[in-house]
């Protein structure tokens, strides 16, 4: 057999499927798209789901893709084994009611056989034990000896989930040959991974209940699918996808930096194995928009870039990392992925910073884990235990299994599931007004042709009722004050998406409704949700749609300002920005992107700037559809995670910004006026908001301002606004020598306390003890106060407490004879503080720790004896 690359295999099969009259398919995103069943794609077929299931058309009844998978049931399997891995891609050909068996294993054949020059005597074929017709298309079509057709049951050759599409399935299997052990039989050679599978053919011809009954189907299926990797194991004659040519050069890499060679030792094996997986898997998820946090897609993100980190020091490695091998996967994978390349700094950014958030962590956190595995008792690292790593330390709970693990532990997982939905619970919102809409979630069907939209050039239409629902149920007709959901075969009204609100308006004719918002169906029908204010409104009335002009344009304007925003922060901060979110309305635009730090005040006033200058240019904005090569080749930007089609709406600010979008927009930059930033803040982990207004919202926060200005000039009695700035420094002048005077008086008071303090102290094992509570001064002066106590006799232990404006410190001193006693001011400092959840230490003689919960500050003091005992014997 000819050796193949990896890359150069994937293209073979696509470019044979397309001249069977297939369409190729892009790779989906990792993040399913209207799917919620799915965390993470994890198969060839489940972004085709839609297809196969009726609910959308398929560009053609034949479509063959490659497809970016992520698998993560056997993460702590990754690395202690070369056969397991979290990301692979998956070739397919698909036939939605098209072809069926005979074609599917004939080309099955021609393309391993033909194509790909494999030995017909090295393949081995299985069918399910009572697919008569699936044997016989191997043995007299393809010439298949009966003897290497193996029938096999249920559980290895029929293919289905739940109810609904199933069906047979037959296997075609490689034998490896005897390096990899004797040919007993093929269930002995298979158990020895002398015979591995390598493409599935999946007959979808029954539909199942669910319950064991299969009725045959009209409209057969076909969904084959074989492992990209697994082939080029085959064709590169190596043993597992650590050995691939472009999985292998990532693994080159981490051992160059970590100067270790793998095959050379067991242990740096695994790290180097689990790495290499996990750095493919983090960068493409990366690059389809996951972003590190502590649930859902994002916690698998974080999971991964963690358990590579935490092996790349088990390998010796120091510094960040991760991040440099993150541009060998986007070389080895950008013919194929080319927005790897596109994104490769944001990438690499993301990467970086998560991987320098967890070395701030991983330190503390090993450490007071290896403090938890000393204390554990039976074996057992207590559930309370592993959940405070994780929660207070962001030490992710598979890596405190895996340490546990290697130290011969298990983890009381029952009583730390426990507390994590206990935190779920506490923690969720409410989505439940939400959750529960049919509408939002599409499970309602609606029998008429999609909607036409003809918003882009027209504020109202002429246009026919082809439904009329009130709630959910489907009616012929609805009156005066009746909530209505109105589908139109026409209308000018945008439905919310793409982070523009919809629009709003009337529908009149008969009836007037007010239309408070509009939302569109994955089957393209606009949905004008509102109230019928006059008349009966009925199905197959004609009616005139009507936009509210005057908002939509008030939207465009912070449309076109939020595309020119992103190309200035771009342009400013670098290239690793991209929109991570938007909410474009008609008072304001807010914008989520992708940077690690707050903008300095001359950061926002140079993005602030740049916009205004990009709109003051009066440069003519222009939107155009086009093919998705040709707008790539623009520059257009693209969404994480977003799946397009092969044409595309491109919005071009000149040269200045150009960006895929399906919204409204102004068609001149000067038409948007101004844009006045109004607030930058985070809004998760490496993910910025800028919030800004234009137009006429400019003015507003003008006016706005002038009259605080105004009113707060008034309430200071400063002649004018143009005064306001001295009197203000004036008022803050009389209130800072106020505050100095009344501490001043403060520590006169507590000074006088001392003798009091002293007069109360009591014996404590040959010690004198002073215990007391002071609040309202400074720590400073708290300390001093000590000190001067402990200064009176050097037998003294002096412990003061101080709250003072909701947070408090404990004050402790300790003379030279007491510490000559085995007194010791920072430990018991330490102690009494730890009771109130506080920190602190210090010297022997003097120290001061936090109050963590005020409340408590009381019993802590109760306990002092108790917590002398262990030092004053």
């Amino acid at each position: 057999m000819k050796w193949r690359g990896l890359n150069e295999l994937r293209e073979q099969y696509l470019s044979f499927f397309e001249s069977k009259t297939h369409t190729r398919m892009a790779s989906a995103p990792l993040i399913p798209q209207g799917d919620n069943s799915l965390l993470l794609i994890n198969s060839g077929m489940a972004p085709l789901k839609k297809f196969f299931l009726g609910q959308a058309v398929p560009p053609n009844k034949r479509v063959t893709t490659c497809q970016k998978c992520i698998r993560t049931p056997d993460i702590e399997r990754v690395g202690k084994t070369a056969r397991h891995g979290t990301y692979f891609e998956m070739l397919g050909n698909f036939s939605f009611g098209d072809y069926f068996k005979t074609e599917a294993i004939e080309w099955a054949w021609e393309f391993l056989t033909k194509t790909l020059e494999i030995p017909a005597d090295r393949l081995w074929i299985t069918v399910f034990e009572s697919d008569d017709e699936a044997e016989q298309i191997w043995m007299n079509n393809i010439g298949i000896p009966k003897e290497r057709i193996i029938r096999l049951g249920k559980a290895d050759n029929f293919w289905e989930h739940g109810s609904g599409p199933c069906g047979p399935c037959s296997e075609i299997h490689f034998d490896r040959g005897e390096s990899y052990g004797p040919f007993e039989s093929f269930e002995q050679a298979s158990d020895c991974d002398r015979i591995i599978e390598i493409w599935n053919l999946v007959f979808s011809q029954f539909d199942s209940d669910g319950n064991g009954h299969y009725e045959e189907m009209k409209s057969k299926n076909i969904d084959t699918g074989m492992g990209l990797e697994r082939l080029a194991c085959v064709m590169q004659n190596v043993d597992n996808l650590f050995e691939v040519d472009t999985v292998a050069n990532i693994m080159k890499h981490i051992s160059s930096i970590a100067g270790v060679e793998y095959k050379k030792d067991e242990k740096s094996d695994i790290s180097l194995r689990v790495i290499t997986d996990h750095i493919r898997s983090t960068t493409f998820m990366v690059g389809d928009g996951v972003m590190p946090s502590n649930e859902g897609r994002g916690y698998v993100l974080r999971r991964l870039l963690r358990r590579a980190a935490r092996h790349g020091r088990l390998l010796g490695i120091k510094e960040t990392f991760l991040w440099q091998v993150c541009e060998t996967v986007i070389k080895e994978n950008e013919s194929a992925y080319p927005e790897l390349r596109e994104k490769a700094e944001y990438i690499k950014k993301i990467i970086q910073v998560e991987e320098e958030n967890f070395a701030k962590t991983v330190d503390n956190g090993l450490e007071l884990l290896n403090r938890f595995i000393d204390e554990s008792t039976n074996g057992v690292l207590s559930g309370d235990n592993a959940f405070k790593l994780s929660d207070t330390y962001g030490f992710p709970i598979d890596l405190t299994l895996e340490i546990a693990e290697e130290k011969g532990l298990k983890i009381d997982m029952e009583r730390y599931n426990a507390l994590v939905l206990e935190q779920r619970n506490k923690a969720k919102a409410d989505h439940a007004a939400k959750a529960s809409s049919s509408w939002a979630d599409n499970s309602i069907k609606i029998n008429a042709p999609a909607t036409e939209f003809t918003g882009y050039t027209e504020n109202e239409n002429e246009a026919s009722v082809l439904a009329v629902y009130s709630g959910t149920d489907e009616k012929e007709s609805a009156g005066e004050g009746e909530s209505v959901v109105i589908v139109l075969d026409r209308t000018p009204f945008y439905a919310e998406s793409g982070g523009q609100v919809s629009d709003t308006g009337t529908l009149a004719g008969d009836a007037v409704i007010s239309v408070d918002s509009v939302m569109k169906t994955d089957d393209g029908h606009y949905l004008h949700i509102g109230t019928v204010d006059r008349g009966t409104i009925r199905k197959g009335d004609s009616v005139t749609a009507r936009i509210d002009v005057s908002k939509r344009q008030s939207v465009m304007k912070n449309h076109t300002a939020a595309h020119i925003l992103q190309a200035a922060l771009r342009e400013l901060l670098g290239e690793h920005v991209h929109q991570a979110g938007q909410l474009v309305s008609s008072d304001r635009c807010r914008f989520d992107f992708s940077h690690f730090s707050a903008l300095t005040s001359e950061e926002l006033s140079a993005v602030e700037n740049r916009v205004n200058e990009i709109i003051l240019s009066s440069i003519c904005v222009q939107t155009q559809e086009m093919p998705i090569e040709e707008a790539r080749k623009l520059g257009a930007m693209a969404l994480f995670g977003e799946k397009y089609g092969d044409i595309v709406r491109v919005v071009k600010a000149g040269d200045f910004s150009v960006e895929f979008c399906g919204g409204t927009h102004v068609d001149n930059t000067s038409k948007i006026g101004l844009f006045k930033i109004i607030s930058e803040n985070s809004v998760a982990a490496g993910v910025r908001r800028i919030e800004a207004v234009t137009g006429a919202g400019v003015l507003a926060l003008l006016n706005e301002n002038i009259a605080v200005i105004n009113e707060a000039a008034a309430i200071l009695k400063a002649p004018n606004a143009a005064e306001l700035t001295a009197k203000c420094a004036a008022v803050m002048n009389d209130c800072k020598a106020l505050e100095k005077e009344l501490q001043s008086v403060s520590e006169e008071n507590a000074m006088m306390k001392i003798k009091s303090f002293a007069d109360n102290a009591y014996d404590f094992n040959g010690v004198s003890v002073i215990a007391a509570r002071v609040d309202g001064v400074k720590n400073d002066v708290l300390r001093t106060m000590g000190d001067k106590l402990r200064d009176k006799s050097e037998n003294t232990i002096a412990v003061l407490a101080c709250v003072n404006d909701g947070s408090g410190v404990f004050s402790v001193s300790c003379g030279k004879a007491a510490v000559s006693m085995g007194a010791h001011a920072g430990k018991i400092a330490k102690e009494i503080s730890a009771l109130t959840g506080g920190k602190g230490g210090g010297r022997p003689d003097s120290a001061m720790a936090g109050i963590g919960d005020i409340a408590k500050t009381d019993e802590a003091m109760a306990e002092l004896k108790n917590i002398l005992g262990a030092f004053i014997k």
